[in-house]
């Protein structure tokens, strides 16, 4: 007979595959955490600007001059903001870039998203012709645009009024392109159902191709509404009537000096964070539904 081999004994004291053998596998990298601290730094230098102009708002004048970076106000005063919203121009100045930047939030998308898909689908003679023509006018600076821009708002007879603040920004050669990109990214077959069913291209453009756009959508409302919320070249050129200042023109005065005396850094930081706040709230809220440009809508 063969006499069985003593099975060997588990050593109570060695560790389990699920102790601190399994943490030895996966140590934290020093690389991992030196890149975390510079993330962390670079965040803080920019986020300290805003968190001084937050805290300037809420100080005196002489506290704002005497100890300007200071992220807790000696004294806390609302007379910034009383000051701002009733004893100057900024309620007026707050409703017109509310009804700029609606009108022309809801304009862009609707042409951006026409256009678009009338160069991804439609084909006329003309099209290679306009879609370099659209990637030319990306590539030129505004500033370069601004004299003939003014001329052609006189032209037209919409100086010193709202249209002349919306109509030259409904269309953006950027959302175009975008827009186009993303409906390319869309298979043909999808239309082909609504077309066998007498859909014309307006009809299969509404129906079934924007609901499938919703992420090229969200990307455009929010670029829309930051530049037309932050524009401000195109509102000095376009208007003159104090009737008609929107925030940026506004809030560019203040900054100049022009409608106070000495620094008064409060009302024009106040002036200025109320400006970030909508932009603020509408980044933060749709953030992680930005889409890429080269995202398609189906994928393989």
């Amino acid at each position: 007979m063969t006499q069985a081999l003593p099975q060997p004994v588990a050593d109570a004291t060695a560790p389990s595959p699920s102790g601190p053998v399994s943490a030895r596998r996966h140590p934290r990298r020093p690389g991992t955490v030196v890149v975390y601290v510079i993330l962390t730094v670079i965040a803080v230098i920019y986020v300290y600007p805003f968190l001084i102009q937050v805290a300037t708002s809420f100080k005196t004048n002489a506290e704002a001059a005497t100890n300007t970076l200071s992220l807790v106000p000696q004294t806390w005063t609302t007379a910034a903001y009383e000051r701002l919203f009733l004893r100057s121009d900024f309620p007026v100045w707050f409703r017109n870039s509310v009804i700029v930047t609606l009108v022309v939030t809801v304009g862009r998308v609707l042409i951006d998203s026409l256009a678009g898909y009338a160069l991804a689908r439609l084909r006329f003679r003309g099209r290679a012709i306009i879609f370099a023509g659209l990637v030319a006018v990306m590539a030129v600076p505004n500033v370069v645009l601004l004299i003939p821009k003014f001329l052609v708002i006189k032209q037209l007879g919409i100086y010193n009024s709202f249209a002349g603040l919306i109509i030259p920004l409904f269309a953006d050669a950027a959302g175009v392109f975008i827009m186009k990109n993303f409906f390319e990214s869309i298979p043909v077959s999808v239309e082909e159902a609504a077309r066998i069913d007498g859909a014309g291209p307006l009809r299969v453009w509404w129906s079934i191709v924007l609901p499938m756009a919703t992420p090229a959508l969200v990307t455009i409302v929010i670029l829309s509404f930051q530049g037309s919320w932050n524009e401000l070249a195109h509102f000095i050129v376009a208007s003159q009537d104090p009737q008609l200042v929107t925030l940026t023109k506004g809030v560019a005065q203040l900054a100049s000096g022009q409608l106070s005396q000495g620094t008064e850094y409060p009302i024009k930081l106040a002036a200025a964070a109320i400006m970030t706040i909508p932009v603020a709230v509408l980044f933060f809220v749709f953030q992680r539904r930005i889409m890429n440009v080269s995202t398609g809508a189906v994928k393989e």
